[in-house]
């Protein structure tokens, strides 16, 4: 069991930036793969980015391609989302995951455990 918390969110205008980060409680951090989803009003949950049990590989939606760089910190039990040149369409509330199983994954439905998620509010 994991319990992840997240961290970061916040109003912004367009073109600013934003750190988000998701700590991890319990042992093993390094043995799950991570990822970021977000889900606006009246919509699905949505893949943003995804890494690695070790960090080396990194996945991103076309959508943050270029903006958004995803990381973590074994040693902290943290993954991070590094938001720039934000832009009104990625208002949402951002939520943290974890999957026990996979290496590393961009489905949403393949992970286990999910933070509560942090608003993203950029205007215009």
């Amino acid at each position: 069991q994991v319990q992840l918390v997240e961290s970061g969110g916040g109003l912004v205008q367009a073109g600013g930036s934003l750190r988000l980060s998701c700590v991890a409680s319990g042992r093993s951090f390094s043995t799950y793969a991570m990822g970021w989803f977000h889900q606006a009003p009246g919509k699905e949950r949505e893949f943003v980015a995804a890494i690695s049990r070790s960090g080396v590989n990194t996945f991103y939606a076309d959508s943050v391609k270029g903006r958004f760089t995803i990381s973590r910190d074994n040693t902290k039990n943290t993954v991070y989302l590094q938001m720039n040149s934000l832009k009104p369409e990625d208002t949402a509330v951002y939520y943290c995951a974890a999957d026990r199983d996979k290496v590393v994954t961009t489905i949403r439905q393949n992970y286990d455990y999910w933070g509560q998620g942090t608003q993203v509010t950029v205007s215009s």
